[in-house]
Parts: structure tokens; sequence; C-alpha cells
């Protein structure tokens, strides 16, 4: 059988840039970022938390909790997005607030990024701050038996390697993750090779096979809802719809939602409304996690 060519082969520069490099389809991206500061710094100032715990030896593999009011509380996890080599966790208390006011124990984790580490790295990080969660959360009033995820963009890649983890191996529950939301993700990394994103995460040939979650078989087929922005560019939105054709291959049955009027950075804003699809999936997600060894 001929493989096909991937669909970005014969962009020019310019075209595969926009497609794959969402700072160049949002060039007021820094100021969409900033309209969530201000209710980000009060969710910090009115939230308990329990701020920068360290995971692991890098000093980037520490983690927020924000724990609910009552105990055995479902858990949800963020894993940011910053193309595997921005961001930080302190950007976004602000999608605790409305979870925690409904029970939901919110972990939000950094990772190690690109260039201090390879994609290697940041993926192990991700994965060990996610096996932290599984091991004490229920000293935060978790219950580690109710887990939940969304990560967006680069995060939602992160999000695509936790559920292609053998946990059993580990040492942790096969299905310690119960239910999933990927939001505007990357599950390829082939493209971002060719942008100029590429500079800071270095990825090879070999690293991007170690990596492609659109290849590697999930470990966990969960319930799964996998978004994207209306507003992104069409190839970006197009990830999403290979991953979920992968994990139905796989014998899942994702939900796809394209929610038009948003980019790929002003979708976070969704976590701020009760009432917008993103948050309506994560609801979903953390009701799923109730239901014990549900695969969707």
């Amino acid at each position: 059988m001929v493989e096909r060519a991937p669909i970005w082969a014969g962009l020019t520069p310019e075209e595969h840039e926009y497609q794959y490099n969402p700072q160049k389809s949002v060039p007021n991206f820094a100021a969409l970022r900033a309209q969530r500061d201000a209710p980000n710094a009060a969710a910090r100032a009115r939230l308990k938390s329990h701020l920068d715990i360290a995971f692991g030896e890098h000093a980037l593999d520490t983690l927020d909790v924000f724990p609910a009011a009552r105990d055995k509380a479902p858990v949800h996890v963020f894993i940011h997005g910053g193309y595997w080599r921005a961001q930080d966790k302190q950007n976004f208390a602000f999608l605790a607030e409305p979870l925690v006011a409904r029970g939901i124990c919110t972990v939000i984790i950094n990772y190690a990024l690109c260039p201090a580490v390879t994609l290697d790295g940041v993926v192990d990080s991700a994965q060990r701050g996610f096996e932290w969660v599984v091991r004490n959360i229920a000293r935060f009033g978790g219950d580690p038996e109710r887990i939940s995820l969304s990560g967006h963009s680069a995060g939602a890649h992160l999000g695509s390697a936790i559920m292609a983890t053998d946990w059993a191996a580990r040492g942790i529950a096969a299905d310690s993750l119960k239910a999933a939301v990927l939001i505007s993700g990357i599950y390829d990394p082939s493209p971002a090779q060719h942008t100029s994103v590429n500079a800071e995460i270095r990825l090879t040939p070999e690293i991007i096979a170690r990596h492609n979650y659109e290849k590697h078989p999930p470990r966990r087929l969960c319930p799964t809802w996998i978004i994207a922005g209306g507003r992104e560019p069409w190839q970006f939105i197009d990830q999403s719809f290979r991953y979920a054709h992968h994990l139905r291959r796989c014998g899942g049955d994702p939900a796809v939602i394209v929610s038009p009027g948003f980019n790929h950075f002003d979708i976070l804003d969704q976590y701020l409304d009760e009432t917008s699809e993103l948050m309506r999936a994560i609801i979903a997600a953390s009701e799923a996690s109730s239901k014990t060894g549900a695969a969707s």
C-alpha cells in the first residue's frame, strides 16, 4: 500500500506556519490571554490551595491543588498548552474556581519544557505529574478512583500520551483515568517540525515516532470529548478529527465538537462560562469519572 502524503505536503512555508503555529493565525493572542489575568488573580486569591507541590526533580515538576469542600471529591486535572515550550500553571487558576464550586477537586500541573528537555522529557514529566495525582490526591480530599482530565493544545497531546501509557506497568490502576476532554490538540507532532517553533522544541523523526498519538493505540479507552475552535485554521482542526478517527479505529467512541466563533486562544474563556460547550463536556467528564470501569 502506498502511504498518502500528509495534508500539509505542498504548503508554502508561510501557509504551513499559519496552519500549524497558532500564534500566527491569532495575532492578538497575547491580549486574549491578558483578558484572563483578572479572573485568574481573583481565583488565586479566593480559593483554598496547595501550590507548587513537587512531583519530581526538575524545577517545573510541580503542581497546584485546589481542593473541594467535600471529602472523596471527584478530581479534575488540567494540562496547559504552549507548544511544549511555554506557559505556566499559575496562569490557569481561573478554571479551578467554577470546578471547585461544583465540588470538584482541581489539579493544575506544570511539566518540563523545551528546549531544556526534548519532547521525551516533556511527556515523561506530564506522566509523572498524573501518576503523583493518582498516588497522592486522597491526602487533599480527592478520590483517586474518580479522575478526569482536560488539556489544551500541547496539553491535549499530553492528555493523549496519558491515555496511551501502560499505567499497570507503573504500578497504578490501568483505568486510573476515567474521562478526558482534549481541546485544540496536536496529536501527531510531525507538522510542528516544519514550523519556526521547532527551533525550540527540536523535533526529530525518532522523537516524533515515539510521541505520535495518532498512531499509538490508547491503553485506556475512556469517555472522551475532543473539542476545537471553529475559527482555528482548518488543518489545525483536522488534527482533532484525525485523532478521533484513531480512537474509533481502536474501539472508542469519542464526541467531537467544533465550537463556533472561538479561536485557539479564546476557547479557554469557555472555562468561565458554565453553559459553554467546553464546560458541559468537563462536567460530563467529571460525572463519567464516577462510573467505574466505563469504556468509551
